[in-house]
């Protein structure tokens, strides 16, 4: 049985994934690690702005880094984050014309 997980511990852990560069920072890191440079690559960023959103995902621990000489490689933690932004997608394919409807929130 899961241990009711507080729900504050709940909002931080999701705040991670509200944010689109984050969520293209770990979709760019989802199967393999890379380098800042390589992630400011595919996501056309700013460096300085993909560094701040790395930190965010690092601090939550949704990724790692690994140093290699001068260069730090980031990559997803573990499986069950990689699983969970699968899921993400499964759920969103079935919901998504209800999601892009919906004019509760506005995001940008």
């Amino acid at each position: 049985m899961v241990e009711k997980v507080d729900i504050d511990i709940k909002m931080k852990f999701l705040h991670g994934f509200s944010n689109k560069t984050r969520i293209q920072i770990l979709e760019s890191i989802k199967t393999e690690e890379k380098t800042v440079t390589q992630i400011v690559d595919d996501l056309n960023g700013n460096q300085s702005n993909i560094s701040q959103h790395l930190a965010c995902l690092k601090g939550c621990r949704l990724i790692v880094g690994r140093q290699d000489g001068k260069y730090v490689y980031y990559r997803v933690r573990n499986q069950l984050v990689r699983d969970l932004l699968t899921n993400f997608d499964v759920v969103l394919e079935d919901i998504q014309n209800d999601i892009a409807c919906c004019n509760s929130h506005i995001y940008q």
